[in-house]
């Protein structure tokens, strides 16, 4: 059976199509998860539709349609006729709704793997009565003899057909000075570096620059061929002569300017430090926070919430939710992949302009002002935060980073020109207003006590670990060094 699924808009109502050889449309529906499967599979646009051969065997891998966009029309066409007349018969031809949406088997189907065992006269004997529990079984059912049956953990990754291009691993190479070095029996990713040309900064270094590199003039000269990018320009030179350093989320906040622009014009009007009070920030070109008392409040606070059930949180408790969890791990190959879509005739009138029903958003790529700000009562969009201290709104804690104003003697690499110690306590006050809003939110929840984690900590006491940053979404995590070096190979 080769089906090739559509939906078609009909009025207010929905309609699914299949395109192909269906003999049955019972077990047609029953090989793509039947109509339940199928709607969840719809309303998740980057999921694939799945299609499996034996539906009702746990152990069959499926072959995946892709989810395009269409502006088809779905045609049906009668041909009616007398029995036994030579005429031509009649044609009607009726259009019976708009394709939006299709799904496509564009890919090769994956080997399938059977329960099976082999007998020694060559023959092949199922094992599933013995392996599948279809029903609630008493002890017999378990302590009966089965033979050893180990399915593969995971499939093909891929279901076309590619040109894999092996090269040996440079760090690896026998000879290299970074090999010869090294003791320990590491992976080295030999990702390439990309050419954005960015200053990185040290706390231990010397000076700061005061000007771009002449690659990284020539690089945002040769991109910013937009009207909407001279003026992304003129906006972040305001935020900079306003403010001397900026995360790069709290520009985004402030900036509707595209990700792939930012990371190409951050490098031409500030420069980057990657350790100390201010790592992770972007910093005016001939501003240096260590050695001006003012820039006490543009140091970086990175706070993470702990939670888990030994600190009072169920997996689905905590209303900040992870931006990565296991527990919604999809396999690469039931992915959508990001294909050109043609436009919906929806968009597009008669005159060709744009409908007024659809509207351009004026901020389309701008962030939310929490993804960089805090104030009472408001609850963090991921567990773990980069704030500058100056977007700390809170009474309270702007009390603790002013107590020693005046008095700064000397900038430390870890408090920079704050008083020692002063970041736990912001975070024990962070994480304290965090738990009243979290109480009020859930009131049936045990009293839960949000442990902050401090520099010194290993990770592996952390519950949950952050990933990398992804240069497309908001993805608070550019503070740890794992995330800091991402982004500085981005950079480079």
């Amino acid at each position: 059976m080769v089906i090739f699924p559509s939906f078609i808009l009909r009025g207010n109502e929905l309609y699914f199509v299949t395109l192909g050889f269906v003999k049955n449309v019972d077990k047609m529906l029953d090989s793509i998860g039947g109509e339940q499967g199928l709607s969840k599979t719809y309303a998740d646009s980057s999921k694939r539709l799945e299609l499996r051969y034996r539906p009702k065997d746990p152990y069959c891998h499926p072959v995946c349609g892709n989810r395009f966009s269409s502006t088809n029309l779905l045609i049906r066409v009668c041909r009616r006729r007398r029995k036994g007349s030579n005429e031509e018969g009649h044609m009607s031809i009726e259009v019976l709704g708009l394709i939006e949406t299709t799904y496509k088997f564009q890919g090769m189907a994956d080997f399938q793997y059977l329960a099976t065992q082999n007998e020694p006269g060559g023959s092949q004997v199922s094992l599933y009565n013995k392996v599948v529990l279809r029903k609630p079984e008493k002890k017999e059912f378990f302590d009966q003899p089965v033979p050893l049956f180990l399915p593969p953990p995971i499939f093909s990754r891929l279901d076309n057909p590619v040109d894999y291009f092996y090269r040996p691993d440079v760090i690896h190479r026998e000879g290299n000075i970074t090999s010869l070095l090294s003791r320990e029996n590491l992976i080295g990713p030999n990702r390439a570096r990309r050419p954005h040309n960015a200053i990185f900064v040290g706390f231990d270094d010397k000076s700061v620059p005061s000007e771009p590199l002449e690659a990284a003039k020539l690089n945002w000269n040769k991109n910013s061929i937009h009207h909407s990018d001279v003026k992304a320009e003129q906006e972040v030179r305001k935020l900079f002569e306003r403010r001397p350093v900026w995360s790069r989320n709290a520009v985004k906040a402030n900036v509707d300017i595209h990700p792939e622009k930012l990371k190409l014009l951050l490098p031409y009007l500030a420069y980057y430090m990657v350790t100390g009070p201010w790592r992770s920030m972007w910093v005016r070109f001939g501003y240096d926070p260590r050695k001006n008392p003012d820039a006490k409040i543009y140091q970086v606070l990175d706070f993470r919430i702990r939670c888990g059930m030994k600190h009072g949180f169920g997996v689905n408790d905590m209303p900040v939710k992870a931006k990565r969890s296991a527990y919604h791990y999809s396999l690469p190959t039931t992915v959508n992949k990001a294909v050109p879509q043609p436009a919906s005739l929806k968009e597009i009138t008669q005159d060709g302009t744009s409908s007024p029903g659809f509207k351009a958003s004026s901020s389309k790529y701008m962030l939310k002002e929490s993804a960089y700000v805090f104030r009472e009562g408001m609850l963090p969009p991921y567990r773990q935060m980069f704030y500058q201290l100056c977007d700390l709104e809170v009474d309270k804690i702007k009390s603790i980073i002013h107590k020693n104003d005046g008095q700064e003697e000397q900038c430390d690499e870890r408090d920079g020109w704050c008083m020692p110690r002063t970041a736990d306590e912001l975070r024990d006050i962070i994480s304290s207003m965090i738990t009243q809003v979290v109480r009020a939110k859930r009131p049936a929840l045990s009293t839960p006590k949000l442990k902050p984690v401090r520099a010194g900590r290993k990770v592996e006491e952390s519950d949950e670990e952050e990933d990398d940053e992804d240069e497309e979404d908001y993805k608070p995590s550019e503070g740890s060094e794992n995330e800091m070096e991402t982004e500085m190979l981005d950079y480079m």
